[in-house]
């Protein structure tokens, strides 16, 4: 949710406020509604407001004292309200009474009230309504007792509880201390400077190399170098990794905005998925980092929203392979009441790696003695380590809030999991996975849904209805949430035969409805659903792989090309994340930052 930067070094052309502002500018893709930096220099330079970062910067600018190029060492903070709403006193970093320690922090502090009160006894006083504010004067106090800066960090922290990512500084020093507990911080390392985040999009343009920090450890940075040690002091000898994503993979590119760069890059996300696990000659897949991972009695998938799409469509996969299967919402996933055992294969499904439901979900199973797999997209992140194995989606950075190539590279990875767990594949559909990249790209040269957003992108509109059977019904939910995430109208996907058991009484000729019929969905019957609606008026988009059957009976067909019934899906939702993306720029929508939503979900 949050972003959190840190940076110290020793370059003269590299200044703590320009990496402080480029790697919030960075962040952004997280969903904030404040921000704030606090820049080290025997004195603290602390700017925050509320909105977004043109606002911080104009704050840094003027005024009587303008925030200094120098510095010692800085933080800063992109902030999505939890305790207190949107404000410039509740936007980080926050400080403590004498204005010498500020402090940003990411989660949650359960404990802060009890904390807040007994330090409001003692003198403290507050001025914003957050639970981060206790921290910086838990420091200061540790530092009235006779601690150095370090030792009064580690004891504030030692005082709190709950989810944290927490940074600090102080006036006097040019060290950076930050800690982690189930949030996540990565640190960056390059020869003549050391950097601290949420995530590595942050300092990207600057090194490649990063540490991602374990619960528990803490990092201290300095231009002269940086120590990661435990929660005893001790040093800890960690695995530095390289980033394959490059700089320009965390731009856009020359598109108007991240999504639609993102759609566009799903033919090379998908390509970098597949790379070096299909074996043609052998009519198999094999995946390397699996080895040792034998095929379960059963598999439970665990996720969140877009996640969870994948997961309903990982399901299907196994079941149809004979691994009975069930995906479960992570946050309602509760193992005293599932049976599960060490025959049972827990696949945790989660972009980040962060997402604190799924992480949760994971750590319950791995308690009760089942297999787990992390499917993701961040090498080194709480849930690769969390898991008994790990399966990489490759799709590189993804900006934007509303997930678009990771999807698709999830579904392309649930595909290869499913095809190497049970040894159940073919030469054909090795054929249609390797064509796949080839097949997306064309429905990306020829598609034509702006014009039919242009069509129905209205505001007055009751709904928007999205049904599809077998592996569509998966895609039609997705399709609906990417709608409503980004164009702000109410959308609703679900299995077409849902239609007539409630749903159908919201059907007007203000509600369009997108059907998706491919090979797998049982055409003819989804042919008597396109007709339920259309005969109460509803318009009829369809994207099918078969479109001369159905051009009579709708009002608009979307083509994708005829492929493997189980992967026509992924290509129908290229189709709907255009369908979203131009209904949403019709109407005007931020569509790289749709209100009230964050990219990362680092709370439950």
């Amino acid at each position: 949710m949050c972003g959190i930067v840190g940076y110290t070094g020793a370059r003269a052309d590299r200044s703590v406020r320009e990496v402080l502002l480029t790697g919030l500018s960075n962040l952004e893709y997280r969903g904030y509604d404040s921000a704030g930096v606090a820049i080290a220099n025997g004195s603290l330079a602390v700017r925050k407001r509320e909105g977004e970062l043109p606002e911080l910067k104009a704050a840094m600018e003027g005024g009587a004292e303008p925030v200094p190029d120098d510095g010692l060492a800085g933080i800063g903070h992109t902030r999505w309200s939890t305790h207190g709403p949107p404000s410039d006193a509740n936007a980080h970093p926050h400080t403590d009474c004498g204005g010498r320690v500020a402090v940003v922090h990411n989660g949650i502090i359960e404990n802060y009230r009890d904390l807040r009160e007994s330090l409001a006894e003692r003198g403290h006083e507050f001025e914003s309504d957050t639970d981060t504010e206790v921290i910086p004067h838990l420091i200061e106090e540790a530092l009235g007792q006779g601690d150095e800066f370090e030792a009064a960090f580690r004891r504030a922290v030692d005082r709190i509880e709950g989810s944290y990512a927490v940074a600090a500084v102080h006036a006097d020093r040019e060290t950076v201390h930050a800690t982690r507990y189930r949030s996540p911080l990565v640190l960056g390392l390059d020869d003549d400077g050391y950097f601290l985040a949420s995530d590595v999009p942050a300092f990207l343009e600057y090194t490649d190399r990063v540490v991602y920090l374990e619960d528990g450890q803490f990092a201290s940075i300095r231009p002269s170098g940086a120590e990661i040690t435990d929660e005893r002091g001790s040093l800890v000898d960690v695995s530095v990794e390289t980033i394959d994503w490059e700089p320009e993979d965390a731009g856009k590119s020359g598109y108007d905005h991240y999504m639609l760069k993102e759609i566009h890059d799903q033919p090379r996300a998908i390509r970098r998925c597949l790379r070096g696990r299909l074996r043609e000659l052998d009519g198999a897949v094999e995946i390397d980092e699996l080895g040792g991972l034998d095929r379960p009695d059963r598999v439970h998938f665990v996720a969140c929203g877009t996640s969870y799409h994948a997961s309903l469509y990982g399901a299907r996969l196994f079941r149809e392979r004979g691994i009975p299967s069930t995906a479960f919402l992570a946050s309602e996933y509760d193992v005293g009441k599932i049976p599960i055992d060490e025959g049972t294969a827990v696949i945790g499904v989660t972009q980040s790696g962060e997402t604190a439901d799924t992480l949760a979900a994971l750590r319950e199973a791995n308690s009760a003695g089942a297999t787990t797999v992390t499917v993701s997209n961040v090498v080194g992140s709480s849930a690769s380590r969390e898991a008994d194995h790990v399966l990489y989606i490759r799709a590189g950075p993804e900006i934007s809030v509303a997930a678009t190539k990771t999807f698709a590279s999830q579904q392309v990875a649930l595909t290869l999991l499913a095809s190497a767990i049970t040894g159940a594949c073919d030469r054909d559909t090795l054929e249609a996975l390797r064509s796949l990249p080839d097949h997306v790209q064309s429905v990306l040269d020829q598609s034509r849904t702006h014009e039919i957003a242009a069509e129905y992108a209205d505001a007055e509109m009751d709904a928007y209805f999205f049904i599809g059977r077998g592996y569509a019904a998966p895609v039609a939910l997705e399709g609906a949430l990417k709608l409503k995430e980004i164009s702000y109208a109410h959308a609703e996907g679900f299995p077409a035969g849902e239609l007539k058991h409630g749903p159908l009484a919201l059907v007007t000729e203000r509600t369009p409805v997108f059907a998706v019929v491919t090979g797998d969905s049982r055409a003819e019957t989804m042919l008597g659903n396109i007709n339920e609606v259309s005969s109460r008026g509803a318009p009829v988009v369809a994207v099918t792989d078969s479109p001369e059957p159905l051009a009579a009976d709708v009002d608009h067909v979307v083509p994708i090309p005829e492929t493997d019934p189980r992967l026509a899906p992924i290509l129908a939702n290229v189709q709907l994340q255009l369908v979203a993306y131009w209904i949403a720029r019709e109407l005007g929508r931020s569509i790289d930052k749709p209100r009230n939503l964050a990219k990362s979900v680092t709370v439950q």
